[in-house]
C-alpha cells in the first residue's frame, strides 16, 4: 500500500533552534519547471527560468507552521502552511509592496535559523489572510507591519536542496 511507513526515527540531538532568518517572495506563476531530487521527491533540486525571489530579512517574532488537516470521514489530507511575520518600521516603499503582496498570492520561500529552506504555496500560492499596520502606543511598541500568509497544499512544503540562488532563483534584495 502507498501509505505504509518505510522507516523509524531516533531521538535527535538537541542542536537545532527555532525562528526564521529570511523570507523570499516569488510572484505566483513565475516558477519554471521543477526538478526534484531523484531519491527524495520532497526536495527540490532546481527551478528553471531563474524567477525573481524578493528577499525580506527578518528577525524576531516570525514563524512558519504547517498544520496537518486530515479527515477519516472524507478520506482527505491537506497541509495548511502558515507564515507569520513581523516587519519593523513603516515606510512608503514597504507600504506599496505589502499592499501588492496582499493583492497577490505569492510562493514563499522560508529560511529558518537552521539553514533549511521551505517552499510554501508551491501549487496554489499563499494568500495574506490577516495582519496589521501599526504605530504602537508606547515609545517602545512596534511601528511596522504584521502579516499572516496562508497556503493550502496537498503536500507539506518542499525543502530546497540548496540555497534559493543555487536552486535557480534570482535574489532581489532591498535597499
Amino acid at each position: 500500500m502507498a501509505c505504509d511507513l518505510s522507516l523509524g526515527r531516533l531521538e535527535p540531538c538537541k542542536d537545532s533552534v527555532g525562528g526564521l532568518k529570511n523570507l523570499y517572495f516569488v510572484n505566483f506563476g513565475d516558477l519554471g519547471a521543477i526538478t526534484y531530487d531523484v531519491t527524495n521527491t520532497d526536495v527540490i533540486d532546481a527551478i528553471a527560468g531563474s524567477p525573481d525571489a524578493y528577499k525580506y530579512e527578518i528577525k524576531g517574532a516570525s514563524s512558519f507552521t504547517q498544520n496537518i488537516q486530515s479527515s477519516r470521514d472524507t478520506g482527505t489530507t491537506a497541509f495548511e502552511q502558515v507564515v507569520e511575520v513581523t516587519l519593523k518600521k513603516l515606510t512608503v516603499a514597504d507600504h506599496k509592496e505589502l499592499k501588492l503582496l496582499a493583492y497577490g498570492r505569492p510562493h514563499v520561500i522560508v529560511e529558518d535559523n537552521n539553514g533549511n529552506y521551505f517552499l510554501a504555496g508551491l501549487e496554489h500560492g499563499c494568500d495574506v489572510t490577516g495582519g496589521t499596520i501599526v504605530t504602537g502606543t508606547a515609545m517602545s511598541d512596534l511601528s511596522g507591519y504584521t502579516l499572516t500568509l496562508t497556503g493550502m497544499e496537498k503536500k507539506p512544503a518542499n525543502l530546497l536542496g540548496d540555497t534559493p540562488s543555487a536552486v535557480g532563483f534570482t535574489i532581489v534584495s532591498g535597499s
